[in-house]
């Protein structure tokens, strides 16, 4: 049963937030709990002919690139695509989180916003690919590399000969200033 005709058409987020209500894989809306009280979750994006059908589409990232507007929101989540244009105005963090993520990669933002368990279910309903293999190393983040500003070649006496500096500094002016 989809609970879109609750309230005219729209249902609290509370609720959704509670567990009394879930996605719809069927409508993209939402679902209420069944009365046996297991939780009723959208299927993957499938269709008749089996489940994850959009296994095997690929898509380039330059085509990703260009869906990246209110009428055509693309973006990638571990190397799959999602079309999440009809999900825009119902995205509970709003449409500007997903509009500046489109036509790119956002699985980092979407790993540090920590989704829940149905939230990742839901966005299985808006798979509609995968990134295609050649453009997989164009999408990575690169590995941050230990940056130093000391030369390599530099011996580290310099290092010690300043501590030692320091510390006859230090007992020089403690045996001066102190009375004994």
């Amino acid at each position: 049963d989809c609970g879109r005709e609750e309230a005219g058409g729209r249902v609290s987020w509370v609720r959704v937030l509670s567990g009394q209500i879930r996605g719809c894989g069927r409508c993209g809306g939402l679902a209420r709990e069944p009365e046996d009280g297991r939780p009723k979750m959208p299927e993957a994006n499938s269709t008749k002919e089996g489940k994850e059908a959009w296994r095997g589409r690929y898509y380039k990232l330059e085509e990703i690139q260009e869906h990246k507007t209110s009428q055509s929101t693309w973006i990638i989540l571990h190397r799959r695509v999602y079309d999440l244009t009809k999900f825009l105005e119902e995205h509970p963090g709003g449409e500007e989180v997903l509009r500046e993520q489109a036509g790119g990669d956002a699985t980092e933002n979407f790993e540090d916003v920590g989704h829940s368990t149905d939230a990742r279910a839901l966005s299985e309903t808006y798979i509609i690919g995968e990134l295609h293999p050649d453009d997989w190393e164009k999408v990575q983040k690169p590995i941050d590399t230990y940056i130093s500003t000391v030369d390599s070649n530099t011996s580290s006496w310099t290092t010690w000969v300043i501590a030692a500096i320091a510390a006859a500094l230090a007992v020089f002016l403690y045996r001066f200033y102190m009375p004994g």
